[in-house]
């Protein structure tokens, strides 16, 4: 026999060829049968994969050729988050344009991904810096406009006054921006906002039924963070009469408690009396430096001023200070809290800073500390005190009473608050979505007719400083006032790149659409196996959720209830490490997949990926483990070119170990089966594929010819169940020793439930629920001859010699306890 040395290296891009040529993978337009969406989280165009996108990608890859083996009409797509801020600061670093940079990157990492042997269709394939993608969101924001959705407000940003341009949070460093090292302001500027908020009670609800599909961690940070909380606004009137301060608090049965208010450092009262006074002016300003973003207030110094104002209690008419703070911020409700350091830490804090009162009015435990004995918050409910005619009621009880009673007087209701803020998409900078809309000085802001859609954003510049060109190319800016004619301005701000990546999923399924989607995406929609990052479980993952109900509620996707969700199910794969830290390059440990795609091939990478932990946990790089993926493979290659043609079909009675045998390739069938359909762990599916090899290896070189039978069965499902995970080997062997059905439209195996059938059965032995052996005994026993059986079973008699047996239990076809004196 003529053996042909396993060589991945040509093996491999000559089936890639073929498969393109066939176009094996491309997807009708509509789903012909059952359908399966899989995709995973596309790229942004590094430039280059590493091992985080081979693992992800890796992992769809089995899931859609698993459920192609099912029947199913597979959509597998791929793309590019090609807009955002890492494109200009390559631009910067490397004196080239954003737009030259990004499709440069776009065709090599194509290459890249092609040589993985992934089951794309390409003909779908989309890049969201192109106009005839953003066209849509641009449509779609003038529809939203319309609706409300879209509306514009003066919104703190961190600005770096030397680049003269506003920073994301990541941007900045120690409060400095990453670029020029300068101290950054908090500055106000009008910004672009999309009313995520109207949808806060609907994206909550709608977690519900994404239970037990979706992770738990995943689903428990989108309700953190929408943050539902019942309370009461409270209206604390100001001491001159001339308006309230509104707060809004989950703790109104700490009302008697209330010290003094704290409001934000932008909230118009603190301006109002910086204007005369300069110590109140400073901390203002000071105030200015630093970010903006929550984590940095949260662990900024807590800092404040007395701003000379008083309001009155609602219910006592005590005065009560004003002081402006650091950690209040303005888009928080109206800029205000109410401040009871006896029964919040943060606020306990600022008044042992400042010498503030504190005020004990909650009681835990029939503790009573006066103030000064205590040493931090009592933060926990408990029984009301020191708080009029409440004395005496339960937390949950004061609640309710303490809000009518302000209801009462017209000083507060009850309400509901989210910690979920709307979404502010505007961006001063060039690389992104031109936002249509125009500045006109007689009629204000206007929108972009939906005619001279799309605005274009001109991709020529070469970039030397972080300001956008946008803003001096006169040509972009300066146009005619859609209402009146007279000379205007376009917008130059650019829409946040999660907005690109909010609806592509959709667009994937209709990507030449002459509208933002069409019916396409009603049949191809919701995805069912979405997988990426779970550091996405947030924002990406609930501006996605939004956003389909965006696509829904303007008449691109039906109003059924089955196309609320986006992503029927949903894996977050873990990170890959090497020596027990993440992959970075300033770590030095990094991995480069191409150097293991040309000594190894694709097979082995995926293989081994795969292989090396379950998908959601993070994955150790082990050389050792990739020569041994390669090893695994070999000897595959090697037993199926080995075995001695032709196929002969299943005698009608196998003897012993071809029995045996049979029962070992069908009970790694239903565990491959099972892992792949259910748990989605693919490294158990291949290691009971592995444990098949060794066994069908085992097999003599001359069997006879119920084993031979038995091991052309084997080999047959050893490949077709392999398949998923390397596609490349596994379809040059079925050439061989297939049953002429090609590969990648060949059936799933079934499990043969007589082949599953034993002689025996193995049960576990215990002597007074202790585990003392596991013995083999007849399958077709009962209960009674099992009893006997082991009571009689020589490797019991050191068990139970000179013991009397009081009791035997069986559990049929698991265990056998037997109860002794």
């Amino acid at each position: 026999m003529t053996y042909t040395p396993y060589h991945p290296q040509s093996l491999e891009p000559a089936l890639q060829q073929r498969w393109e040529a066939e176009g094996r993978f491309r997807a009708p337009a509509y789903p012909d049968g059952e359908k399966f969406y899989a995709l995973a989280m596309f790229p942004y165009p590094s430039g280059q994969l590493h091992m985080g996108h081979v693992r992800n990608y890796s992992i769809v890859d089995a899931i859609a050729r698993y459920q192609r083996m099912h029947g199913k009409t597979v959509l597998h797509p791929m793309g590019w988050d090609a807009f955002g801020l890492p494109a200009e600061n390559a631009a910067l670093k490397n004196g080239s344009a954003p737009a030259a940079w990004t499709f440069s990157n776009i065709e090599h990492m194509r290459g890249q991904l092609r040589r993985l042997g992934l089951s794309y269709d390409w003909s779908r394939e989309i890049a969201t810096c192109t106009p005839d993608y953003y066209r849509w969101e641009q449509w779609l924001f003038l529809k939203l406009y319309e609706r409300g959705l879209v509306y514009q407000k003066l919104s703190a940003v961190n600005w770096d006054p030397v680049d003269q341009t506003v920073l994301a949070n990541e941007q900045v460093v120690d409060g400095r921006g990453w670029r020029s090292g300068a101290l950054v302001e908090r500055r106000e500027i009008r910004q672009w906002f999309l009313r995520i908020s109207a949808y806060a009670d609907e994206l909550l609800a709608g977690l519900d039924s994404l239970q037990g599909q979706w992770p738990e961690q995943v689903l428990a940070m989108q309700r953190n963070w929408i943050g539902r909380s019942e309370g009461a606004e409270i209206h604390f009137p100001l001491a001159d009469g001339s308006g309230v301060i509104k707060v809004f608090s989950t703790r109104p049965d700490t009302l008697f408690g209330a010290t003094y208010l704290a409001v934000a450092p932008e909230h118009p009262l603190a301006e109002q009396a910086a204007a005369a006074n300069a110590q109140i002016a400073a901390f203002l300003a000071r105030c200015k430096q630093g970010a903006v973003s929550e984590a940095s207030l949260e662990t900024q110094e807590k800092e404040g001023v007395y701003l000379g104002i008083e309001v009155r209690h609602p219910l006592t008419g005590a005065l009560l200070p004003v002081w402006a703070a650091n950690f209040v911020l303005m888009g928080y409700g109206e800029g205000a809290v109410m401040s009871v350091p006896a029964h919040d830490q943060r606020d306990f804090e600022f008044a042992r800073k400042y010498g503030l009162p504190l005020r004990v009015v909650i009681r835990v435990d029939d503790a009573d500390p006066g103030a000064d004995e205590l040493q931090a918050a009592i933060t926990a409910p408990g029984t009301l005190i020191h708080s009029a005619d409440f004395d005496g009621l339960p937390s949950a009880v004061a609640k309710v009473a303490i809000t009518e009673a302000l209801a009462a007087k017209g000083l507060g209701q009850k309400t509901i608050n989210y910690r979920l803020r709307d979404w502010g998409i505007s961006r001063q900078r060039y690389w992104g979505t031109p936002i249509p809309m125009i500045h006109c000085p007689h009629c204000g802001v206007v929108p972009v007719p939906e005619a001279e859609l799309p605005v274009v954003l001109p991709t020529h510049y070469q970039l030397h400083d972080p300001r956008s060109p946008l803003r001096d190319d006169p040509t972009f800016l300066e146009v005619a006032c859609p209402k009146c004619g007279a000379a205007a301005q376009r917008e130059t701000d650019t829409m946040d790149t999660f907005v690109e990546s909010s609806w592509y999923y959709a667009r994937f399924a209709c990507p030449d659409a002459e509208q933002m989607l069409d019916q396409r995406a009603a049949a191809w929609l919701p995805v069912d196996q979405y997988v990426g990052g779970v550091e996405h479980a947030v924002l990406h993952l609930l501006y996605a959720r939004f956003f389909n109900r965006l696509l829904r509620d303007v008449g691109l996707l039906p109003k059924d209830g089955a196309h609320d969700e986006p992503f029927r199910r949903l894996l977050t794969q873990g990170m890959v490490l090497k020596d027990g830290s993440k992959m970075s390059k300033s770590k030095g440990n990094t991995v480069d997949p191409q150097a293991i795609l040309d000594r190894y091939g694709a097979d082995t990478a995926r293989l081994f990926i795969l292989f090396a932990a379950p998908p959601e946990q993070s994955l150790e790089w082990s050389d050792q483990a990739v020569e041994g993926a390669h090893r695994f493979l070999q000897r595959i290659w090697r037993m199926v070119q080995e075995y001695s043609l032709p196929l002969t079909p299943l005698p009608v009675r196998l003897g012993p170990a071809a029995r045996e045998l049979r029962r070992a390739v069908h009970q790694c069938i239903e565990r491959v089966s099972s892992n792949m359909a259910e748990r989605q762990h693919f490294n158990v599916a291949i290691a009971a594929c592995m444990e098949l090899s060794n066994q069908l290896g085992r097999v003599e070189a001359a069997p006879g010819e119920d084993l031979h039978a038995v091991l052309g069965e084997g080999l047959q499902a050893l490949l077709l169940l392999l398949s998923p995970f390397a596609p490349h080997l596994t379809e040059a062997l079925w050439e061989r020793i297939g049953d002429g059905q090609a590969l990648f439209t060949h059936p799933w195996p079934e499990v043969d439930a007589e082949a599953l059938r034993s002689d025996t059965v193995s049960l576990v032995i215990q002597v007074n629920g202790k585990l003392r052996e596991r013995l083999d005994f007849s399958a077709t026993s009962s209960p009674a001859e099992l009893e006997q059986a082991v009571l009689t079973h020589p490797d019991m008699a050191r068990h139970l010699s000179g013991k009397e047996v009081r009791k035997v239990i069986v559990v049929p076809g698991r265990l056998i306890n037997i109860v002794v004196a």
